[in-house]
């Protein structure tokens, strides 16, 4: 599977040690959730930590960039996605990405999408099976990662997370 590794049991540990570290040096900071697939247990994935930080309001979102760069991360502004602050730290040692912040102020859509997604696939065994297929066929086609291997997965995530948010929405009725 090229760039993607098998589920590493120390994926939850170096998330929650920067989890941490993130909650001790941001203000304004609600929740840091460990999310993308090093968040689900026996999930293949590339070895990079997607977390995310919830902030209370824009200020404090705003205001986090000065933040994150003292701890390392290179700050990316919304890169792409409107209502995201992004930020992705490498090893300083080997050039090696480590994290990647996707970072929102609470209420943001997006917070729930990423939430549902991960914890359907945690709950839903025949699901993170189809996953697995998916970024093994993906990784195949592009074997180089980047925007083609996203574009690849693209569409089936976005149904799995509609499913997930639409699953999320009759239980709460």
């Amino acid at each position: 599977m090229s760039f993607l590794q098998p589920s590493d049991p120390f994926w939850p540990t170096r998330a929650r040690t920067e989890i941490e570290v993130l909650s001790q040096n941001l203000d304004g900071l609600i929740a840091v959730h460990h999310i993308g697939s090093t968040s689900v247990p026996g999930l293949p994935a590339k070895p990079i930590l997607d977390l995310m930080p919830v902030f209370q309001d824009t200020t404090a979102l705003a205001s986090s960039k000065s933040g994150f760069e003292k701890l390392g991360f290179e700050w990316m502004d919304e890169y792409g996605l409107p209502g995201r602050a992004y930020a992705r730290k490498s090893n300083p040692e080997t050039g090696q990405r480590i994290v990647h912040a996707h970072g929102y102020v609470v209420g943001h859509p997006d917070i729930a999408r990423h939430l549902a997604f991960r914890d359907a696939l945690r709950a839903n065994a025949p699901l993170k099976a189809a996953y697995t297929s998916v970024k093994a066929a993906c990784a195949a086609r592009h074997p180089e990662g980047g925007a083609a291997y996203s574009d690849c997965k693209g569409g089936w995530i976005n149904k799995a997370e509609n499913r997930a948010l639409a699953r999320i929405q009759e239980t709460s009725k």
